[in-house]
C-alpha cells in the first residue's frame, strides 16, 4: 500500500510537470484556475483587474472587443492519472489460485475563462468552460 501511495505521488507530479509550457512557467498562482475559484473570486461590477491578477495570474491572451473593452482570456490544462491495484487469494483443500489485477486511468481537463473589463478596470462580464477528455 505504501508503494502504491509513493507511485501515485510520483505519477501525479510527473503528469503535472508535463503540462508546463515554455512560454509561461507554472506557478502556484496560475494553478488556481478552477470553476470553484472563478465563482468565488469574480463578481461583475465589483472585481478589479488587480484582484483578477492576484487570484489567477497573468492571462494567456489580452485583446479588445468591438466596444474597445479589454478582454482577458485564460486557458489551463491539467492531466489527472490514477492507478489502482487489487489482489486476492483463495484456496480449496488441494489446490490454490492467486490473482492480481492492476489498472491505470488517465484523463485531461481544460478550463477556459474569458473576462471583460470596463474603462475603470472592473469586471463587466465573464464566461468559463471546462472540458474533460
Amino acid at each position: 500500500m505504501k508503494k502504491l501511495a509513493v507511485f501515485l505521488i510520483v505519477s501525479i507530479g510527473l503528469s503535472l510537470g508535463g503540462c508546463a509550457t515554455t512560454s509561461q512557467p507554472v506557478t502556484q498562482r496560475n494553478s488556481q484556475l478552477t470553476q470553484g475559484n472563478v465563482q468565488m473570486n469574480l463578481v461583475v461590477g465589483k472585481t478589479t483587474k488587480a484582484e483578477v491578477l492576484e487570484n489567477f495570474g497573468a492571462p494567456n491572451i489580452t485583446t479588445r472587443d468591438g466596444s474597445g473593452r479589454e478582454v482577458w482570456t485564460y486557458q489551463r490544462a491539467a492531466q489527472v492519472s490514477q492507478s489502482s491495484s487489487q489482489s486476492g487469494y483463495w484456496t480449496i483443500i488441494f489446490g490454490g489460485q492467486s490473482s492480481n489485477t492492476t489498472g491505470f486511468e488517465s484523463s485531461s481537463q481544460m478550463i477556459t475563462l474569458i473576462i471583460k473589463f470596463d474603462k475603470n478596470d472592473v469586471v463587466t462580464d465573464f464566461r468559463s468552460r471546462t472540458s474533460n477528455f
